[in-house]
């Protein structure tokens, strides 16, 4: 990757772009930092023995970064904002206050601005909650993962399943309006009534959206080497079908439903910035590693900053962007992702994304049930969520 690039071009590029758009606008922001890697985890993210960029150091770099973006984004305020990571909630909850605050002075929150914040149960307490409430922070997104011990541990999760809980709970009191979980299903060792224990777990104590993935073997983890060396058996397709089956049918028993393959929501708790990312919204990247993507007509940029966060601090501190790289998408590309990522949600896409040459594809899936259409909307079936990759794959 090319760390010295001229970022001219790229900043031409974006002063090109339509500051009258009516589409969102939404401000990601990378915090880096964990205290433990998780053996499944393949992120962007850095334990202290890792990094030489200290939590301290990072937020004044993400502030600076925030100064040049709102010189180059200029035009309508900020719909959503997203801290992810990593563990924001690793940094003091006045740092993420002071991000906040920042991205609201260079470029302001427009009404009903939805603003989460990542945060794993045992980096939090009843206190910070209540701050980053105090501090504007609407939504909170707990990585709980799971509620059975013996999972956990697989995971290598260094909270207790009472933590997560005590957390949800601490949040609903702090009074934020929106309070998610993720959850993994289909982790070696976990059973059925483990994984209706942690769903109907997190649903007691009052979350309005859960998230949920198959646990996937990602190349070069910690656990890849545990499943080369045969020390945990490998993820069981037919074994995750059924999971998420019997998920899906609990969440829908407590008044939820789908908005998007894996995640669901009571109606309202859907995470508008994520939805962004699947409706082909524009957002800015702020962090190391960190994803953009904007529109200007027909056209759209996709960018990411550079990885390292002492390279990221190297840029920021020269006053430069930390952009790595960027590529335009042509017209072609964009239908090409609205397929992919529109057809993910329960909305679906309109007919007329599909290319013609795709036509009869789309005709043969609905035969075998795994997608309908209706006044020209093609949405996945309930056995179509099951089989989501092979219907995009077919479709594009």
């Amino acid at each position: 990757m090319n760390d010295t690039i001229s970022t001219g071009p790229w900043e031409s590029w974006i002063r090109s772009t339509g500051a009258d758009s009516a589409r969102g606008r939404g401000i990601y922001v990378h915090v880096p930092y964990c205290s433990s890697r998780c053996g499944y985890c393949d992120f962007n993210t850095y334990t202290p023995l890792e990094i030489d960029v200290a939590a301290s150091e990072y937020v004044s770099l993400a502030l600076g970064e925030i100064d040049l973006a709102s010189d180059l984004w200029t035009g309508r305020g900020i719909d959503t904002i997203f801290i992810g990571g990593g563990t924001p909630t690793l940094l003091d909850t006045a740092e993420i206050a002071a991000i906040i605050a920042r991205i609201d002075e260079r470029f302001g929150l427009n009404g009903h601005v939805e603003i989460t914040v990542e945060a794993n149960p045992d980096s939090v307490d009843a206190a910070s909650l209540a701050a980053l409430r105090d501090a504007g922070v609407s939504r909170i997104s707990f990585g709980v993962q799971s509620l059975s011990p013996h999972v956990l541990a697989v995971l290598d999760r260094t909270h207790t399943p009472g933590r997560s809980l005590a957390a949800i709970s601490e949040a609903r009191d702090a009074g934020f309006e929106h309070a998610s979980a993720d959850l993994i299903y289909a982790t070696p060792g976990e059973s059925d009534s483990d994984l209706e224990a942690s769903v109907r777990g997190v649903l007691a104590e009052g979350v309005d959206h859960v998230s949920a993935y198959s646990l996937i073997v990602e190349p070069g983890t910690r656990l890849a080497g545990q499943v080369q060396r045969g020390e945990i058996p490998t993820v069981d397709d037919d074994i995750a079908a059924s999971r998420y089956q019997l998920m899906d049918s609990i969440l829908v028993e407590h008044g939820f439903d789908w908005y998007e393959v894996s995640n669901w929501s009571k109606p309202g708790g859907e995470c508008r910035h994520n939805l962004g990312y699947w409706r082909g919204d524009d957002w800015w990247a702020i962090g190391p590693g960190a994803h953009g993507h904007l529109h200007t007509g027909e056209r759209a940029l996709r960018w990411w900053n550079v990885k390292y966060p002492a390279r990221y601090a190297q840029r920021i501190g020269a006053g430069s962007p930390p952009v790595a790289e960027w590529e335009e998408l042509d017209a072609a590309t964009m239908r090409l992702e609205q397929v992919m990522l529109g057809l993910r949600l329960r909305e679906g896409i309109d007919r007329g994304l599909v290319g013609d040459e795709r036509q009869g594809g789309l005709d043969d899936l609905v035969q075998r049930g795994w997608v309908s259409i209706h006044e020209d909307r093609v949405r996945l079936t309930d056995a179509g969520r099951l089989l989501a990759d092979a219907v995009i794959r077919e479709l594009t």
